[in-house]
């Protein structure tokens, strides 16, 4: 019941709006009757409530019928020889199977999970990550100031629904400069250190279109054109430098004019406006939606940008190494076991990134729970297996997973060799669990590896496993 509300809350919180026609509106709640249907055509049947809660009478399943069920699909070839597994029940928190359940394994994209519950956890769901203008050191300069919002738009035309936008900023700048002219552009991304790439990253992902260079200053996360759907896509090399272009066209500076620096201290008197005179200000969407467009897009720079929240909210530098460490002690703080955990990023891009899948199910419950509300907002981006995000294309065909479809909502990863899956699932009595498989050793690729462990998920939806 918990759960039921808190997906709503985020629903309404993120602001969902659906506009596909068909069943969706069903699922939504929409009165606004069925879509029409072609003269002849058999109508769509009604939807399960893919986003409603669990049965709160809805009897519990018994380990030895988790385990009956789950025992032949967990030591399929396909997977290889590493399948660590935790199922446990949202509401008791009982565990219902546990096999490798406290190993750590390589999680690929799963990470994502541990990312967004500890920068929920660190900065709460309504913080907003500014980027500012201040006046320069010397006359004529304006110093864009990143504070490490990846969804920064330069205009409308941006990727990220309802971003801060570097046109605005450019407004404020002229108004608060009263007609004087600017010479130049500085831009200050001095709030992150460290190297751009994480360490353990496979050498192809910082031109593969996955990831790119993490900088506290970037426009549009770095993609060279906004208007590329969700997915791979083209990154600029420099995303700073190229967001102070943008910025500085907007405010009829040259590109030659653009450089890195640092702001200012401010100070009084002398040249108006003083250096390190605010000249405006530009916030990002809240951090639930953030994390809502995170988990479900994938998006590996916007978690990159949500680890190094945490890294700042703990007054950790601003780095892969101070946002590992950041998000481990988040972890603890949360009272969960933090020696289960040993991360090189927030993204799962990293072959070193280590997380157990009991401590990814323990993350869920701990979000569903109502004494952390502030942790719901990682529900409403939860991919719906044949339905949404990662998940759309799965539990769909191959056999033995249709039973998933709408009652798996998960996060994936992937990796050459990885395949990881973690999250929630309804029972066929109606009873939500959650769970989490981690492979690390797939000797495959994903066209047999992800029905393997779409089949281990589907069994727990089409069964009551007493």
């Amino acid at each position: 019941m918990v759960l039921a509300v808190v997906l709503l809350l985020v629903l309404a919180g993120v602001g969902v709006g659906v506009t596909q026609p068909g069943p969706v509106a069903g699922w939504l709640g929409d009165d606004a009757g069925p879509a029409p249907t072609a003269a002849g055509a058999t109508p769509e049947p009604d939807p399960s409530d893919v986003l409603a809660g669990s049965d709160p009478n809805a009897p519990l399943p018994s380990a030895d019928g988790v385990r009956a069920a789950l025992d032949p699909l967990v030591g399929a070839a396909d997977l290889g020889d590493r399948v660590n597994v935790s199922v446990a029940d949202v509401t008791s928190g009982n565990t219902l199977f546990a096999k490798g359940a406290d190993d750590g394994t390589v999680p690929a994209s799963v990470t994502k999970l541990a990312t967004a519950v500890t920068v929920l956890a660190a900065r709460g769901p309504g913080y907003r990550i500014p980027t500012r203008a201040v006046a320069g050191a010397n006359p004529g300069e304006v110093v864009i100031v990143g504070g490490g919002d990846p969804t920064l738009a330069v205009d409308k035309k941006g990727y990220y629904p309802g971003a801060a936008r570097l046109d605005d900023l450019a407004a404020q700048v002229r108004t608060a400069l009263g007609g004087a002219a600017p010479t130049s552009v500085i831009v200050d991304g001095s709030i992150y250190s460290g190297p751009v790439y994480g360490p353990g990253w496979d050498d192809d992902i910082p031109t593969g279109g996955s990831g790119g260079a993490v900088t506290a200053l970037m426009a549009d996360g770095a993609r060279r054109d906004p208007s590329v759907g969700p997915g791979a896509a083209e990154r600029v090399s420099e995303p700073d430098l190229a967001a102070g272009r943008s910025f500085a066209r907007l405010l009829g500076v040259p590109a030659a004019a653009v450089k890195r620096g640092t702001a200012p201290a401010a100070a009084a008197g002398g040249t108006t406006p003083a250096p390190g005179t605010e000249l405006g200000v530009v916030q990002s969407p809240p951090l639930i939606r953030l994390v809502d467009v995170m988990i479900s897009e994938s998006d590996n720079l916007l978690a990159e940008a949500l680890a190094r929240q945490v890294a700042l909210a703990r007054n950790q530098p601003a780095s892969f190494d101070g946002a590992a460490a950041a998000m481990d002690a988040e972890v603890a703080e949360l009272g969960l076991p933090a020696d289960e955990i040993s991360l090189s990023d927030g993204s799962g891009l990293s072959r070193r990134n280590r997380i157990s899948p009991s401590l990814l199910t323990d993350l869920v419950r701990l979000a569903a729970s109502p004494d952390h509300p502030e942790l719901a907002g990682i529900f409403g981006g939860l991919p719906v297996g044949g339905w949404s995000g990662t998940l759309d294309d799965r539990y769909r065909n191959a056999p033995g997973t249709g039973a998933g479809a709408g009652t798996v909502r998960a996060k994936t990863g992937t990796l050459t060799g990885v395949h990881a899956i973690a999250g929630l699932v309804t029972t066929a009595d109606g009873r939500l669990l959650t769970f989490a498989v981690l492979t690390d050793q797939v000797p495959g690729g994903k066209e047999t590896a992800q029905p393997a462990l779409d089949r281990i998920a589907a069994a727990l939806a089409g069964c009551g496993c007493r």
